[in-house]
């Protein structure tokens, strides 16, 4: 078993614990995507299935009944920010449920995971980071889509855009692995999928703005990361800088703290 978590401001913010841990989590990554880098096609094929049928359903097919939507010149390009949102999330949350829970359930090599002298956030980090490279894989075929569809090279490749990416990530990745260590069976994983990453997919923002509903809708949909980080991606590919919804930034990082917390805190009491 790894080392019990020690939350003490003291013993967490020594830089010689900051450096191991960052260490130990590339460690871990590394080994992860040991797995991913001979899986590269099949990862960024799974993901791109959906996000490629929604474009085509909505973009190009619904969208072209529609009116000049409320970001971006047509239907379609209000929703590719979304599709990366999605794209990002699905493969997140999935790839790392699923290697986690294959590891814990049928290879049996979790185990000799837990037993390494490391320190749990570390091995919290270290899925995340592999989970992160998943998402970012799939998310840049769906943005080169994005630049052929729309033209806008900057409005998908600048360094906000990019961040937000990478945060929501890192959020789905971080639920992926809460997931993965507790669910008892890979049925078990499709509860999460149907009840969570689905509903989320179409109430996350992608489709409409969320803005234009209802004050009731509305408090439901900003509970949803997902949501932020479609009128984030939205704002940073098509509006100025004056219009971004700076919230958005804290608000995913704040979610992935307390997720990587709950993740750690899962580590240290993990019993397989």
């Amino acid at each position: 078993m790894p080392q019990k978590l020690d939350l003490s401001l003291s013993h967490n913010c020594s830089f010689p614990l900051v450096q191991e841990i960052w260490f130990d989590s590339l460690t871990i990554f590394w080994g992860e995507w040991l797995d991913l880098r001979v899986r590269v096609k099949q990862i960024i094929a799974s993901g791109m299935v959906s996000p490629i049928i929604y474009i085509l359903a909505f973009g190009l097919g619904l969208g072209n009944s529609l009116g000049k939507p409320t970001v971006g010149d047509t239907y379609l390009e209000f929703i590719l920010p979304g599709m990366i949102a999605l794209s990002s999330m699905t493969i997140c949350f999935a790839g790392t449920t699923f290697s986690i829970c294959g590891d814990r359930l049928y290879s049996k090599t979790f185990e000799e995971l837990l037993l390494l002298p490391i320190h749990p956030l570390a091995l919290y980090l270290g899925k995340v980071m592999a989970g992160v490279a998943r998402g970012l894989l799939t998310s840049s075929a769906v943005i080169v889509i994005a630049i052929l569809s729309t033209g806008k090279i900057f409005g998908f490749l600048n360094p906000l855009f990019l961040l937000l990416l990478i945060l929501n990530c890192s959020v789905f990745a971080g639920l992926g692995v809460i997931a993965g260590l507790n669910v008892s069976s890979i049925e078990s994983v499709g509860l999460y999928n149907n009840f969570l990453i689905v509903p989320m997919s179409f109430l996350g923002g992608t489709f409409f703005d969320p803005s234009s509903l209802p004050i009731y809708f509305k408090a439901l949909l900003y509970v949803l990361p997902l949501t932020y980080t479609s009128l984030g991606l939205r704002a940073a590919a098509y509006l100025p800088l004056q219009q971004f919804p700076w919230f958005t930034l804290p608000i995913l990082l704040s979610m992935a703290l307390i997720l990587a917390i709950i993740g750690a805190h899962q580590f240290s009491n993990q019993q397989d």
